[in-house]
């Protein structure tokens, strides 16, 4: 199967045999070319093909973001992706800006915290119950370096798994020593190996954490530095944040003092509705700081793209949803933590 990267090649029409072991940098190089040509294409206001409109938003998105280096982190970022609510493109989320991110050249993992293990299915496939996943580590039977896989046609993006085991540790764990530090510790000693040379450095590490506030989401978020909170733009779209932020605010105090609310994105948005844009009026008033700018939109390759065991970053780079996470992806990449 064809590298993402060759793909984007391909896409932005590159014409020569060369061009398939092209570098990041060329890539960058044929996306600016790219960027001019829907610079000269973009339809003024009178122009009422809004499809069209979006078409070219969509690849100029794409082309800036391949335009320049993505700024690497002086540290690793550890973020946490939590919603209790279900339903609102949480791990769609978390792959996928890990998908972007990676394509832009950091390195990123993607911790699957989730016992459904829908993050791993999009990262290529998720293991059968009993083979190395996140549970082992949780439980102390492995070290995170001995489960985490490369995934396919991605060279900088990183898993490591769940299986359906996982759901066994929201038990284990509740009368486990040391309960809430397992996922941190475990972290924590993988990377302090890679200063060593022993490991990989990942430039972003994003846990996907289940919809709920069980011992899982607290192992994410003690972990953590950061969160990443998805909302659908609905009219129940800040339902159940209270909760959320009310249990942050008891990690910040009893056991990460760090942890804080870096990131909101809207997601399944619908520029077209008068809903979706008063919920993007309402959370703006409420997270003016964190709310990111870009939206992701209702899109059926997102959708689509799980059940090939991919991203739609990999699925289809083209695609609506893929310039929405490129776009979400950059701006969370020149944030300072």
């Amino acid at each position: 199967m064809t590298g993402l990267r060759d793909r984007i090649v391909a896409e932005f029409g590159s014409g020569d045999a060369h061009a398939e072991n092209t570098s990041v940098q060329e890539t960058r190089h044929v996306s600016t070319e790219l960027e001019n040509d829907v610079n000269n294409q973009l339809p003024d206001s009178g122009d009422d093909s809004s499809m069209f409109a979006q078409m070219m938003r969509d690849a100029k998105s794409r082309a800036d973001f391949f335009a320049s280096p993505l700024p690497k982190p002086a540290a690793s970022r550890i973020v946490a992706v939590s919603n209790q609510k279900g339903g609102v493109g949480k791990t769609t989320t978390a792959v996928n800006i890990a998908a972007a991110l990676a394509a832009g050249g950091l390195q990123v993992l993607v911790i699957d915290a989730d016992p459904q293990g829908n993050a791993s299915t999009a990262l290529g496939g998720k293991p059968a119950g009993g083979e190395p996943s996140i549970y082992h580590v949780l439980t102390g039977a492995m070290k995170l370096a001995d489960i985490i896989r490369q995934v396919p046609d991605a060279n900088n993006l990183w898993v490591a798994p769940s299986t359906m085991d996982l759901s066994l540790a929201e038990i284990e764990l509740v009368t486990g020593e040391h309960r809430e530090f397992r996922l941190r510790d475990a972290l924590q000693k993988y990377m302090n190996a890679a200063h060593t040379g022993n490991g990989i450095h990942f430039d972003f590490v994003f846990i996907d954490s289940p919809p709920s506030l069980g011992m899982l989401t607290m192992n994410a978020l003690v972990a953590a530095q950061e969160v990443m909170i998805p909302i659908q733009a609905e009219y129940y779209a800040l339902e159940g944040l209270t909760q959320l932020m009310s249990t942050i605010a008891t990690i910040q105090q009893r056991f990460n003092t760090q942890l804080k609310i870096s990131t909101i994105l809207l997601t399944m948005f619908d520029r077209r509705t008068n809903l979706a844009n008063d919920v993007a009026a309402d959370v703006q008033s409420y997270f003016p700081n964190e709310l990111l700018e870009t939206k992701i939109p209702r899109n059926v390759r997102i959708s689509e793209a799980p059940s090939f065991g991919q991203t739609v970053i990999s699925y289809d780079p083209r695609s609506a949803g893929a310039a929405a996470y490129f776009s979400a992806a950059k701006e969370i990449a020149e944030r300072n933590a």
